[in-house]
């Protein structure tokens, strides 16, 4: 092949649009005759909706059609259903019912669409939904999980028993008995990973226009996913997927909020055939707090049983997991399959229960955020492991070497039936303290503490495995100007997939990657595409990329055999060109597929390619604090991380989703929370007013590097890079804080760890 591209850390070619403002997002895009259109949601949390009256609206300047549950129902569109709707180990269902696309009678969280309002101008829509005259009489309501489960508590929704969706046990209690009643230590933990906003740049939002002579809708979306839009805006249609296309302009963002569908899109799809004009709705950011899918709110009780050596004989958790009023997009599978996919992490633990409780509440529903599942189960391992070193006087380091799988065990299968492939768990760790200083750190506490100031550090270590659709594919033509058409069907929502995909396909074929221009985010170039999410692209789309490109040289072979009147054996490819082994005789591969053409054997190639196994990116964080003994405020001063990622394709990007995830993860760590009041179940923490996200000054400088083990579950040897920092970070501070904090018997915190939670834990100390 020659001399390969992959791993070296050039520019990203889509910076240049973005930093001179010429990207083109959906607000920015123009449609003639184009009109506005706002919802109405609910300020109840549960409530049955008495009265309604839309008329007075109707009547105002500009107003084109006000749209409420009734109109819905006599048209026939259809609820919005979940992604995932039964546990894939069992094939049971889910205990769900089909979100409605507005509040029908009753409303089950603050913030549910309830109408919606058309006009000519958006401030004509608003002025108009002031007008609509609701009368609400408030229900009974519940925001927490685990009171949701209690005996007499608030159904919301009665065809669903105790508010419970999915109750899953995977555990063996008699022998899990009989080990903790034999093992020399136990340690338990309470935890509550709070509930978060994921608050991309880009508000969610839908242009919709519907073409009457074709009865076809044409849809622009800010969305993560366009296939998946597609089908689950045709579905609540009642109408083919051909009649449906879905694009997607420049996207700012998403981190799991934009994955899977809203009710908001059928709607407005809708709206623009029953007003028979392009129809344009942006949520606001306040809708944004209220309307997201949200990400994490999961609560836990866990144990771990040691020997007296420090080995972890067995790890049990009960877990409950809110997801808010309905389920949505795949919430459930997070539940039994991301979350219990490796509970115990990167430790070898030869003994795990599981008793997983999948909980509705009168909050807004949960989705997936940077790392579902993942996340939860890391904050519960992690932060364990450091209260059994705390409790029971191990060093926190050699605790977790000890108990950490070796390369030898390599692959390894833990105690549930997760398979991992590869990594160097125990060297990660300890590179990763050697670059942090961790043997230093007893030298910058003295300096902190001479200064009245608390020290502390903490680590975590990460795994996860990338998931997300089990499909890819790609289609690759070339075109007589001598470029290369890469058509994808993931999609970028900020990765640097218009660098890294021409990148991969450079490797392979030996082409210069100024020639190969990429295009996605369009379901009329592409059968179907899995999206982005969970770390999937480089993985699936660069393997799909990879396979085509091998049945572009195997067909090439052919054609170049052809043509110098020689067998396929006696050619070879190398840096882009068919070559005659043993003399100077080649052809380029653009002139062979020139001739190919001609031929009426175009190389022009599709690639369909299933998983069989996740990759399995994992790393290990270090987090070292300072904290103000008289105001509880808390200074992150070091952040180390060493990730294994596999094989990098561009070094650079892989730094730059480093980054954005351990400012995310920081963020729950220190700042975000979603706090609902416990009178009216209002969200407190509706805008950037009340909820806290990172700025610079809250962020060190971050020290990170790379220590790859390569991936054995796909050609190209990647894993993927864009959630480390979200499951690795807030139990990396956490425990730092914990240390910073034992001089105060402090054993463990909740985040977020504000100033006032952290100033009260010391006083009540």
């Amino acid at each position: 092949m020659g001399t390969s591209v992959i791993g070296g850390s050039s520019t990203r070619v889509e910076d240049k649009k973005f930093l001179t403002g010429k990207g083109k997002y959906l607000d920015d895009l123009e449609f003639h005759n184009i009109s506005n259109a706002v919802f109405l949601r609910s300020p109840h949390a549960h409530a049955q909706i008495s009265s309604l009256c839309t008329s007075k609206a109707k009547k105002m300047p500009g107003v084109l059609s006000v749209i409420t549950a009734d109109d819905v129902k006599k048209e026939g569109l259809k609820f919005l259903k979940p992604f995932v709707q039964e546990n894939p180990n069992t094939g049971e269902a889910f205990s769900f019912v089909d979100q409605p696309l507005l509040a029908q009678e009753i409303v089950r969280y603050p913030g549910e669409p309830v109408v919606l309002i058309v006009a000519e101008t958006l401030n004509q829509a608003l002025d108009a939904s002031e007008l609509i005259d609701i009368d609400y009489i408030p229900l009974p309501h519940v925001t927490d999980a685990k009171e949701a489960l209690a005996i007499n508590t608030v159904n919301v929704i009665p065809a669903i028993d105790r508010n419970i969706f999915v109750e899953w046990n995977v555990c063996n209690q008699d022998k899990m008995k009989k080990i903790f009643d034999e093992a020399d230590h136990i340690v338990d933990l309470s935890l509550k990973n709070q509930r978060i906003v994921t608050n991309p740049m880009e508000p969610r939002g839908l242009i919709a226009e519907w073409d009457m002579s074709n009865d076809f809708y044409t849809l622009y979306g800010s969305t993560q996913n366009i296939h998946v839009m597609r089908n689950s805006i045709s579905d609540m249609l009642g109408i083919s997927n051909e009649s449906v296309r879905f694009i997607a302009p420049d996207v700012g963002g998403g981190f799991g909020a934009k994955n899977f569908c809203y009710t908001e899109y059928g709607l407005i799809a809708w709206a623009s055939k029953k007003i028979q004009r392009p129809v344009k709705w942006i949520a606001s950011r306040s809708e944004g707090f209220l309307s997201d899918h949200q990400g994490r709110d999961h609560q836990s009780e866990s144990c771990l049983a040691l020997r007296k050596d420090g080995k972890i004989l067995a790890l049990h958790v009960k877990s409950y997991a809110n997801l808010g009023a309905y389920m949505v997009g795949s919430a459930g599978g997070v539940q039994v399959v991301q979350y219990a996919n490796l509970p115990g992490t990167v430790y070898n633990i030869p003994n795990i229960g599981l008793e997983i409780f999948g909980v509705l509440t009168n909050t807004t529903p949960i989705g997936v955020f940077r790392g579902p599942g993942y996340a939860e189960a890391n904050l519960i391992m992690e932060r364990l492991i450091d209260k059994a070193a705390l409790q029971l006087g191990y060093d926190k380091a050699g605790l977790r070497r000890l108990n950490m799988y070796k390369t030898t065990d390599m692959p390894f299968t833990n105690a549930l039936g997760g398979t991992v492939d590869s990594g160097n768990f125990c060297g990660v760790l300890n590179a990763a303290l050697e670059k942090a200083d961790y043997s230093g750190v007893d030298s910058r506490k003295k300096r902190s503490t001479k200064l009245g100031l608390l020290h502390g550090i903490g680590f975590a270590y990460h795994i996860k495995g990338t998931g997300g659709a089990p499909d890819e594919n790609v289609d690759i033509r070339f075109n007589d100007d001598g470029t290369i058409s890469l058509i994808m069907g993931t999609q970028s929502i900020g990765q640097g997939h218009e660098t890294t995909f021409p990148q991969i396909l450079e490797n392979q074929l030996g082409i210069n990657k100024e020639s190969i221009f990429l295009q996605s985010s369009d379901t009329d170039r592409i059968p179907f595409g899995g999206g982005h999410g969970s770390s999937r692209s480089t993985y699936m789309g660069g393997t799909a990329i990879y396979k085509a490109a091998k049945e572009i040289i195997s067909e090439g072979t052919k054609i170049a055999a052809n043509e110098f009147e020689t067998s396929v054996e006696d050619i070879i490819f190398v840096d882009g060109c068919f070559c005659v082994d043993g003399t100077d005789r080649s052809l380029s591969l653009l002139k062979v597929a020139q001739v190919a053409r001609e031929l009426g054997r175009p190389l022009d190639t599709y690639q369909k390619w299933t998983r069989e196994s996740m990759t399995f990116p994992n790393g290990a964080h270090v987090a070292e604090v300072v904290i103000d003994s008289e105001t509880g405020t808390v200074n992150l001063k070091r952040y180390t991380a060493v990730d294994d990622y596999g094989v990098l394709v561009n070094p650079k990007i892989v730094e730059g989703q480093m980054h954005g995830a351990i400012a995310q993860g920081v963020g729950q760590a220190l700042l975000e929370g979603v706090v609902y009041d416990d009178v009216s179940a209002q969200m407190l923490t509706g805008s950037f007013m009340d909820y806290a996200i990172p700025r610079a000054d809250n962020l060190p400088l971050f020290k990170t590097a790379f220590d790859g083990t390569t991936c054995t579950t796909n050609p190209l040897g990647v894993k993927g890079c864009g959630e480390a920092g979200t499951i690795a970070a807030p139990s990396a501070i956490a425990n730092a804080i914990v240390d910073a904090l034992k001089a105060f018997g402090v054993t463990h915190i909740d985040g977020p760890a504000t100033p006032e939670k952290i100033w009260a834990l010391m006083r009540s100390s």
